[in-house]
């Protein structure tokens, strides 16, 4: 398609409620056409992460690597469903 053609086509219909993509959690959803649809991730550690007192004296600077442990798994759960989606490149 190319600059010139058609004008943008909004998702939105001005509803004061907003606008949701897929009704259910198996409704299957993907972005810019790279991606395959794919429902919700079932999966994966989506907790939050529970706040600590930073330190500059341990490793990470966190008082335990718990909390370190558990960024770098809501991270990578964070980038999975994001690829998943085709909101980011993949490696």
């Amino acid at each position: 398609m190319s600059s010139t053609s058609a004008a943008v086509r909004q998702l939105s219909d001005g509803n004061s409620q907003g606008t949701v993509l897929g009704t259910g959690t198996t409704d299957k959803i993907g972005f810019y056409g790279v991606a395959t649809p794919v429902a919700q991730r079932a999966a994966g550690s989506g907790a939050a992460v529970t706040t600590t007192a930073s330190t500059t004296t341990s490793p990470a600077g966190y008082t335990t690597t718990t909390q370190a442990n558990a960024i770098v798994t809501l991270l990578n759960e964070v980038r999975a469903t994001l690829v998943g989606l085709g909101l980011m490149v993949g490696s």
